[in-house]
């Protein structure tokens, strides 16, 4: 079940242009291969749900491989998850190496390429460690069993007496084999189906592939290189939704190679020299058709346009506002496109490499079957990389031209034509008894999104509706979706009923919550942060928030100090308590924990898309305020390992307590109480 507001996956093709079982052995080498046979539950997740979303209502009925032991020795194991920075390579490693009993680095993930790795729906919903991480722990332990009988026949002994210890089958008497000494000679292929596996150590791996990384050694799909490859720019409309009239197009007869594309309203240049193509693409004059359109000015008055009707007696009522925000990842989109007699092969970041095969097969009319997309390590996507445009833009420029094409989307197209995190109105009704229990709840989000929307709370009476708003702008998937928003609306809701009713926010949570996993992690950031025991100096203010989201649960106490001349507002400290089930690799865990955080400070008090018309008008890092390393208050995280539980994920959770603690924590120190995202007090000097 997709949530409402993954809107790219739900809308058509950004362009549609007018023109039995693999031979496992064949693709691999000898060796032994294990299939895995997915019980429905991870089918269900791991499937797709349309040909927009991946292909397909089930598994492909062709059999995938997940592991390969090769006759070298090598050991490949095979997901169609993809690593953008959250480090799932690195934990489907460690995963694997665990059950296998070989070390990390004998061992190659082979990740998001639509030809060698199983159909899989994406990378994205924080699913990576809870669905993926025990199908690969599964394949391994299959494996291991295999090769113990397999030594077991070649030695003549009772596989009961044989291990497997650091890469190597070992006998009761000494002897010893390497993978590939036991798989040579072998062409055998095994099915598995669904079993018990064990919970992760929880040990700190180092990063597969971090030196190379660091070194720039590593390739990313801008560091992709093919013979005779042409590089691509794009004519981009005057505004969202022109319609183009008219294009003269001869100025760019003075750039030797430069060649025209136009295809309906597309409409690119190609050329050997990227750094020319710029120049020439301003060669060419264009005339766009638009329409009036609502600007930022406007936006939550037309997100919302009625006002509530009014509040019956003893009832607390409050409006959140939540902006536009972009994705700015490191990596803009890019992609290289090569047709070869027929046949497509992309490169591209991706975080769903089967859902863009299915775009590119519906742009060019051809089967999948004659597209391949490869998506090298890329440099992060927070939902933003989940649509082909760019990787379809890249492969109808080469098939005009006839030669490889690189297409790298420059900074102002990310900001500008790339989708953004929806903007929202929510309205939220409630009273409180005088015993502090909250009696009555009412809770409407339009257009941002139904993530995180339902309370954690213990409340008798409740309404809590998403109303779907058709949006200005292009809207999607972002790191923990809406559930940003809804958080920072009910936690700021939450401390506003706990001062009406003269209870400590803290104590106010805690009368109100049954969830002894929620219950934790409060606990434990209150105490870390020392909640309670002082009170905050002059201009300072504490804040405390709390949240659960795709599996985890999260609560953070913030301190911030405001400038009383200038009115800005400064983080100084974030402790952040974080429980995700049983724990797979801490120190990366606690990466993810403040590398969410310290995002989430953008939304917080930074970051705001300002557009008129349809055209943005701050789509530059220079007027498109990030947060930058003076921003970044002193980290504290927790971790809490419930080796009880199941691994949840932790890409999306962490990041939705900060704005709520934040904002709470500036009432705290001035008085002032800011339901707009992101919070700027009124007065404040830039």
């Amino acid at each position: 079940m997709l949530e409402p507001e993954r809107y790219e996956l739900f809308s058509g093709p950004a362009y549609q242009f007018t023109p039995d079982r693999r031979d496992f052995f064949k693709i691999l080498g000898g060796g032994i291969v294990v299939l895995l046979m997915l019980p429905d539950q991870a089918a269900s997740q791991e499937s797709g749900v349309s040909a927009r979303t991946g292909g397909g209502t089930g598994l492909p009925k062709a059999a995938a491989a997940w592991m390969h032991i090769g006759e070298d020795g090598i050991v490949k194991f095979f997901t169609g998850k993809v690593e953008v920075g959250q480090n799932s390579r690195t934990a489907l490693t460690q995963a694997v190496a665990e059950e296998l009993h070989t070390p990390v680095e004998s061992i190659e993930m082979v990740m998001g390429d639509t030809d060698l790795t199983p159909f899989d729906m994406g990378t994205f919903g924080s699913r990576t460690t809870p669905t993926m991480a025990p199908q690969l722990r599964r394949v391994a332990i299959s494996a291991r069993e295999w090769l113990l009988d397999l030594a077991a026949e070649q030695w003549r002994a009772d596989s009961a007496t044989l291990k497997i210890d650091n890469g190597r089958v070992q006998g009761p008497s000494g002897k010893t084999a390497s993978f590939g000494e036991l798989t040579k000679g072998k062409n055998l292929v095994k099915e598995v189906g669904a079993g018990p596996v064990s919970k992760p150590r929880g040990e700190s791996v180092p990063k597969v592939n971090g030196r190379a990384m660091v070194t720039g050694h590593h390739p990313y799909t801008p560091d992709i290189k093919r013979s005779g490859m042409l590089h691509g720019r794009i004519l981009r409309p005057s505004a969202f939704d022109a319609k183009l009239t008219s294009i003269d197009a001869t100025g760019v007869a003075k750039f030797p190679g430069v060649q025209v594309v136009r295809d309906g309203n597309f409409v690119g240049i190609v050329g050997p020299e990227a750094h020319t193509l710029p120049r020439a693409l301003a060669a060419i004059h264009a005339e766009w058709k638009t329409e009036p359109q609502p600007g930022s000015k406007d936006l939550f008055a037309y997100l919302r346009p009625a006002a509530p009707p009014p509040a019956a007696p003893g009832t607390l009522e409050a409006t959140y506002n939540i902006a536009y925000i972009a994705h700015v990842p490191l990596e803009p989109r890019a992609a290289v496109a090569e047709w070869a007699a027929g046949r497509l092969t992309v490169w591209t970041g991706t975080q769903r490499p089967f859902g863009v095969r299915t775009e590119l097969a519906q742009a060019f009319q051809i089967p999948e079957s004659q597209v391949r997309v490869i998506v090298p390590d890329t440099g992060s996507g927070y939902g933003g990389k989940h649509t082909g445009e760019c990787a379809i833009e890249a492969a109808r420029l080469a098939k005009a031209a006839g030669k490889p094409v690189k297409l790298v989307w420059t900074r102002e197209e990310e900001f500008t034509w790339a989708y953004f995190r929806p903007a929202g109105v929510i309205d939220i009704r409630s009273a409180t008894g005088k015993d502090g229990i909250i009696t009555n709840w009412e809770f409407h989000n339009y257009n941002s999104g139904g993530s995180g929307i339902e309370t954690p709370y213990e409340i008798a009476h409740k309404q809590i509706q998403f109303h779907a708003v058709k949006s200005p702008l292009r809207q999607g998937s972002y790191r923990g979706l809406a559930a940003t928003a809804n958080h920072f609306a009910r936690e700021s809701h939450m401390d506003d009923m706990a001062r009406a009713a003269e209870i400590d926010p803290l104590e106010f949570r805690y009368r109100n919550l049954k969830d002894p996993r929620m219950h934790a992690v409060l606990e434990a950031a209150a105490k870390q942060f020392g909640w309670g025991k002082s009170k905050p100096k002059p201009n300072h203010g504490f804040g405390i928030a709390c949240g659960f989201e795709k599996g985890g649960y999260v609560a953070s106490c913030a301190e911030v100090a405001v400038d009383p001349g200038t009115k800005r507002i400064k983080l100084e400290r974030v402790v952040t308590a974080f429980e995700c089930g049983a724990i797979v690799n801490p120190e990366h865990l606690t990466n993810q924990v403040e590398g969410a955080v310290v995002m989430g400070i953008g939304g917080a008090l930074f970051e705001a898309l300002e557009f008129e018309d349809g055209k943005i008008l701050n789509g530059k890092l220079s007027r498109y305020r990030v947060p930058r390393f003076s921003d970044l208050p002193k980290l504290e995280t927790i971790l809490i390992d419930r080796k009880d539980l199941d691994s949840a994920g932790a890409g999306e959770t962490p990041i939705v307590a900060l704005a709520p603690s934040t904002g709470n924590a500036i009432f705290n120190a001035v008085g002032v109480r800011l339901r707009t995202l992101p919070m700027v007090l009124p007065g404040t000097k830039t």
